[in-house]
């Protein structure tokens, strides 16, 4: 595999995805520190916030802002900057396009036959999933989920839907929320509140979906991953005998008889006109 300098080929410039710590400085890699020296401009979520960073590891490459709300207008931009050299993206802290803005340009760079490559490092995601001791299969990442009403419930229903372990980022003040939001669409799982992980304060605080919100009725500081176990049912798999088990996750979540049976099809292949029947008929206390 290539290392060192020789991972830099061709004329035109690469775009280098680079991970950067989630909290401890001493997470970074000796591979981002190089790229982020070598390269022409960094593409930072936030410059004061990269900044300090750079400072930090004596880097005084020149950055430009990139972030959710002026990636179209930086595109041309950093394709300019692709054509004379190397443009480093980071974001605030872990890796790029991970909840975090670097997904637009990675397309950009590479339909206009850049390179893009991945600097691999810290992750939240991996950490919390790591560390949790719930994670031993494929596990669903949700992001952070929106406060619109309507899009939370679909974004839930889906976790639930897949039966299968997740990983959601959250603001400290909605955890509780949150957490109850998980349990009456899951069930009572097992899950985890990763708290500042990599920093001073780490913690990781684990039990029961209904433990954790209790506890976090006192108030939770810092930035925050969830981990949720995954179901010991496992619906979701797309087999019509599954099918009682995903209506009854969708409608759990608080989805309309309607809008289950439309996912639970969507989800299948199943035809809603199958599936509306066992939706409209449900109830919390089905066991089907």
């Amino acid at each position: 595999m290539p290392h060192g300098r020789d991972d830099r080929r061709g004329a035109l410039g690469t775009l280098y995805i680079v991970a950067t710590p989630i909290g401890n400085l001493e997470d970074i890699t000796a591979r981002a520190l190089r790229v982020l020296r070598e390269a022409r401009v960094i593409a930072a979520e936030d410059t004061r916030h990269t900044g300090r960073l750079l400072r930090h590891f004596g880097i005084d490459t020149p950055t430009v802002s990139y972030h959710a709300h002026n990636e179209r207008a930086r595109e041309a931009v950093l394709l300019r900057e692709l054509a004379l050299g190397d443009v480093a993206l980071v974001t605030d802290a872990g890796t790029p396009a991970i909840s975090d803005p670097g997904a637009a340009i990675a397309a950009a760079a590479a339909a206009a036959g850049y390179r893009v490559a991945p600097i691999p490092g810290p992750s939240a995601v991996a950490a919390a999933a790591s560390a949790s001791g719930l994670v031993d299969g494929p596990y669903l990442f949700a992001g952070f989920l929106s406060r619109e009403q309507g899009e939370r419930r679909m974004a839930i229903a889906r976790v639930a839907a897949a039966g299968c372990a997740a990983v959601l980022f959250e603001a400290p003040g909605r955890v509780g929320a949150t957490l109850r939001d998980l349990q009456q669409a899951l069930g009572n799982r097992q899950a985890a509140v990763c708290r500042e992980l990599t920093k001073v304060h780490e913690e990781i605080r684990r039990g029961s979906l209904e433990e954790l919100a209790a506890w976090a009725d006192a108030g939770v500081r810092g930035e925050v991953v969830l981990v949720v176990a995954a179901s010991p049912d496992r619906p979701g798999s797309g087999e019509t005998s599954d099918l009682p088990a995903l209506v009854d996750a969708l409608r759990r979540s608080g989805m309309s008889a309607s809008d289950a049976a439309r996912e639970a099809a969507r989800m299948t292949g199943i035809p809603r006109s199958e599936i509306y029947p066992i939706s409209r008929a449900w109830t919390p206390d089905s066991t089907e």
